[in-house]
């Protein structure tokens, strides 16, 4: 059988901080391989590293290593797999106020990782939208339990990544085989947080006048 051609999944990513509550202290990370199968995919989480590799109806293989940032804890994360895509629920592992500069250990840029800016909060408004957050982005994740836990992986298996993860080229850039992105992806651009206030400054004027 020849081998399928591969390509890397977009990758798309939010997340939340907590230095008392662990519950709020969690990355959202979204890979997109859309038409794979949970029985034709491998999935390892380990405390410093997400690798995907899963095969599509469409004859592609999506492969992807992403060495994090800092820690996070596997047994209380949570993965839903569905025909579009794959999304991770992970907490990190250290309860801290402050935002990760970035998902990823390496600053280099790579191209298949995006913010998600439908999820993603600025750092000083989380507490606006706490309580509103697993209802309205993580829905689909209820009754999951952790990593760890009956039914939360489906039929990913975690026993075994596959031989071909292994010099993946593209997808571990460096001999490091790390994987980041640049600064200007890791927060929603300051031109959009500045039309969005000028637009209310706009609106409170209108009133007063009014």
């Amino acid at each position: 059988m020849p081998e399928l051609p591969k390509a890397h999944p977009e990758v798309t990513w939010a997340q939340r901080s907590s230095a008392s509550d662990a519950e709020r202290n969690y990355l959202y990370v979204n890979i997109k391989a859309s038409d794979v199968a949970r029985d034709a995919a491998t999935l390892k989480i380990t405390s410093t590293n997400v690798t995907f590799a899963g095969d599509s109806k469409k004859g592609v293989r999506y492969e992807v290593s992403l060495d994090l940032y800092a820690e996070i804890d596997p047994d209380q994360s949570k993965v839903n797999h569905s025909d579009r895509e794959v999304e991770l629920v992970l907490r990190k592992k250290e309860l801290k106020e402050e935002f990760w500069p970035r998902l990823l250990k390496t600053t280099q840029k790579i191209h298949f990782l995006k913010t998600d800016f439908d999820k993603w909060v600025d750092e000083d408004e989380q507490d606006e939208v706490a309580e509103d957050d697993y209802a309205n982005n993580f829905g689909g994740f209820e009754g999951m339990g952790g990593m760890g836990g009956e039914g939360g992986l489906g039929n990913i298996d975690f026993s075994k990544l596959g031989a071909g993860l292994e010099g993946m080229g593209g997808a571990v850039p460096g001999a490091e085989g790390a994987e980041g992105e640049s600064d200007d992806e890791e927060m929603p651009e300051l031109e959009e947080a500045d039309k969005a206030a000028g637009e209310s400054a706009k609106s409170s004027k209108i009133q007063e006048v009014s």
